[in-house]
């Protein structure tokens, strides 16, 4: 029943006093290998520009820095995660039950978040109450 799947990669702050999210990316996926394929190229994506090769010639001199040892590492969550074969199991056993899979990984400033869902439980949940959605009750 689940076929076809809604993925959104998300990053969230605090800009101007307020909390806000800035999208990174969407895609409908037409099957679920290609919504997991794609969650886990946007973790590697996000994972490469926050953690790049400091031999890398696009950086001037000095603009690396390392932190400290206690700094959440937040590109190596998302490479564990990607690489993690039982919780890639466990995200593909979710969707194909038509669950909702919320991934995050934050440091002291930016949450990454990583989400995929059915849109056939998009579409029954806007059946069953079709003023959800613009009401904003129904908050994902």
């Amino acid at each position: 029943m689940h076929d076809e799947f809604l993925c959104h990669v998300t990053a969230y702050g605090v800009c101007g006093g307020q909390w806000v999210g800035v999208p990174l990316g969407t895609y409908r996926a037409p099957t679920l290998p290609l919504a997991l394929w794609w969650l886990r190229d946007r973790a590697l994506w996000i994972a490469a520009r926050l953690d790049p090769l400091p031999e890398t010639a696009a950086f001037p001199e000095g603009s690396l820095t390392p932190v400290g040892a206690d700094t959440a590492d937040v590109p190596a969550v998302l490479r564990d995660w990607c690489h993690d074969t039982y919780r890639q199991d466990r995200v593909a056993e979710e969707l194909s039950q038509g669950r909702l899979m919320r991934f995050s990984a934050q440091d002291e400033t930016t949450e990454y978040e990583l989400m995929a869902e059915s849109v056939d439980t998009l579409r029954m949940r806007r059946m069953r109450d079709p003023y959800a959605m613009s009401a904003g009750a129904a908050r994902w």
